[in-house]
């Protein structure tokens, strides 16, 4: 791994759940020595991507990282394009939406809307979601790239429960599935007791950019209740890309049929 690359991985490990992290720590779950954890900090430090919380001298993300989202958020607007269906969605199905956007590091979960119930899943936002084993990533699959998705299933493929699907004959099947209905189901392939559905979000040239979906708690749903759910955030999906100035998938279905 490159200097690039340690780099991104220390950044990689805050999350919503874990802001600010001391440097032996930092060392420990990079599996780094404290003197190139170190190093590494010093340098993100200096480009405003890392702070040091002066007192406790622990480490936590930079406002250089909120000036460069900003930018990047002015040229590709998904979350504000999104938030406002998202919350209509959160509201149609009482359920747990969430946002996710692909990137080079993955599809990445960027916007959460959680369920009021008391029983509810929950998603954190930074939470990287493998393709394989979420139907976010299924979706996404769906209408990516031919190359992304052979390279995909290609493997690694691991296996996060007992139910986790590893066979990449079945996945392309499901994925095949997911592009003729418009979209996917997922059960318990990431988290136990966990049930979703998702669309893709599609760009200009009628590739995935992105998916939204909705999480459950498995004992919620039966028949009727998925193909609700699917319903609605196929619709939701349709109008973020189509707001985007991307192809909805109703319009690529009509084009593959």
């Amino acid at each position: 791994m490159g200097t690039v690359g340690k780099a991104m991985s220390l950044l990689e490990l805050f999350t919503t759940d874990r802001p600010e992290i001391g440097l032996s720590e930092l060392a420990r779950m990079a599996g780094f020595d404290k003197a190139t954890a170190r190093r590494l900090l010093v340098s993100l430090m200096q480009h405003g991507l890392v702070e040091q919380e002066r007192e406790s001298r622990f480490y936590r993300l930079g406002a250089g990282l909120v000036r460069l989202a900003r930018i990047r958020e002015s040229q590709f607007p998904l979350l504000p394009v999104a938030m406002p269906i998202i919350q209509r969605l959160a509201g149609e199905t009482g359920e747990t939406v969430h946002l996710s956007e692909y990137s080079a590091r993955g599809l990445s979960s960027i916007h959460v809307v959680e369920s009021m119930r008391a029983n509810r899943v929950s998603v954190a936002v930074g939470q990287m979601l493998p393709l394989h084993a979420t139907a976010s990533g299924l979706a996404f699959l769906a209408f990516a790239e031919r190359r992304l998705r052979e390279k995909s299933l290609a493997g690694p493929l691991p296996a996060f429960t007992s139910h986790t699907v590893g066979d990449p004959a079945l996945l392309t099947e499901q994925i095949a599935t997911a592009r003729r209905r418009g979209y996917s189901i997922g059960s318990q392939g990431f988290d136990e007791g966990v049930f979703s559905v998702a669309a893709a979000i599609l760009g200009h040239d009628g590739t995935s950019i992105g998916a939204v979906a909705v999480a459950s708690p498995l004992v919620r749903i039966g028949p009727t209740e998925a193909d609700q759910y699917g319903n609605a955030v196929m619709q939701a999906a349709h109008d973020i890309s189509e707001r985007l100035g991307g192809w909805p998938v109703g319009t690529i279905k009509k084009q593959a049929s």
